[in-house]
């Protein structure tokens, strides 16, 4: 015999509804087409539909020389064009063996330039985030500040956005002169702002509520799904491949890796993966002071320095095939090259986007989710359809 209370919720369950949120959602970061399958509010499966920023870059790369792809890599992840540039520069050097032979001012250099990129692309995470969950004045910070790093990195490269500066075998051109002050002068006015943007978010009640406990990631499936970056380290996993590969002049450099604690209950969860950032933000600020001590001091400028003097004219590759992979700001980049024989244009150039691994997991974590917390889970997950469609 059924009971009055089964009686009433039989004759109030529903049907399953299909939402399309996107490609125009103002929430989901880019030309992204997310399918819910909807019980209600409750989200029963999140199918994600990408194509539709398709970049072409890897088609691209196998008709164009080695020199000439590095403009390509800029519009991969365009928030972090400095990051793509170091990396595929630096698998290209290995190929031909010359990596050895970077002068240490030009790595210093490097690293100085791709940690202010992280520093860019972590304040639009941290400031999209904000007003996706509706808190208005983090975005318009996280924009004012990031806008000084901008005009230090076009200053330096000419370009706002998407730079070509890193060149393999050197830069497109030595540091302005007054660089290295100008970048002093930005890291001690954005310290006093970062303690504000971290007082305004992360102990920020409403926030929390928002965020904690919501489209938690466990450690396994972020593995399984090859999430990386702060997706992976949100999750209580402390990788960071500047340190697991120690590429570059990062061996030289003390810092430290942030890594989700579970401090608001739940590892893995949409604060944690903010606080990661936020986290990333502070020891990008710590790599940029020790770069500019060193190339202030026993690296400074000299007027026999050339940027470019182990630019080669032609890229000829001594490995067959090699695997180089980087930090981005989102996660770990890799380039797959197959060379050709006596050939400066590679067979295939296979990219490894962080983004397109962070997405695909989002169907695990959004299912029996609120409606509303899809935009708060995916704008956790922080990324670039350029990189996604590659």
């Amino acid at each position: 015999m059924t009971t009055r209370y089964e009686t009433l919720k039989n004759s109030l369950q529903t049907e399953e509804m299909v939402i399309n949120m996107g490609p125009q959602h103002p929430s989901t970061h880019g030309v992204l087409r997310l399918e819910l399958i909807t019980n209600g509010e409750v989200v029963n499966e999140c199918i994600p539909h990408i194509g539709y920023l398709h970049r072409c870059f890897e088609k691209h790369a196998e008709a164009l020389s080695y020199p000439q792809i590095i403009p390509f890599t800029d519009r991969m992840d365009y928030l972090a064009s400095m990051n793509n540039n170091h990396i595929f520069a630096m698998g290209v050097e290995r190929m031909m063996g010359i990596e050895e032979n970077i002068p240490k001012r030009i790595e210093y250099i490097r690293v100085l330039v791709a940690e202010m990129n992280r520093i860019a692309s972590h304040l639009i995470a941290v400031g999209t985030y904000g007003i996706d969950i509706g808190a208005f004045t983090p975005f318009l910070w996280c924009f004012r500040d990031r806008e000084h790093i901008m005009g230090l990195l076009e200053w330096a490269s000419g370009a706002r956005m998407l730079y070509n500066y890193i060149w393999v075998g050197g830069l497109f051109y030595d540091l302005p002169v007054g660089f290295e002050e100008r970048c002093i002068e930005f890291v001690e006015y954005f310290k006093p702002k970062l303690k504000e943007l971290d007082i305004l978010l992360t102990d920020n009640q409403i926030f929390i509520n928002r965020t904690a406990g919501i489209g938690v990631l466990p450690l396994d499936v972020a593995i399984s799904y090859g999430c990386s970056g702060p997706m992976l380290r949100g999750s209580g996993l402390k990788w960071d491949l500047r340190r697991v590969d120690n590429y570059s002049v990062y061996p030289e450099i003390e810092f430290e890796i942030p890594y989700g604690s579970g401090e608001m209950g739940t590892t893995g969860d949409c604060w944690d993966r903010f606080k990661v950032r936020i986290d990333e933000i502070k020891e990008s600020v710590l790599i940029m002071e020790q770069c500019l001590a060193r190339l202030t001091k026993e690296l400074k400028r000299s007027p026999d320095f050339d940027p470019r003097a182990l630019v080669p004219k032609k890229c000829f590759p001594k490995h067959k095939e090699y695997y180089m992979r980087g930090e981005s700001p989102k996660g770990e980049l890799g380039f797959y090259f197959i060379a050709q024989e006596r050939s400066e244009i590679p067979f295939r150039c296979k990219a490894r986007g962080p983004s397109f691994n962070n997405l695909s997991v989002i169907s695990e974590i959004t299912r029996g989710a609120m409606i509303a917390d899809v935009v708060a889970i995916l704008g956790s997950i922080d990324i670039v359809l350029g990189e996604v469609d590659r």
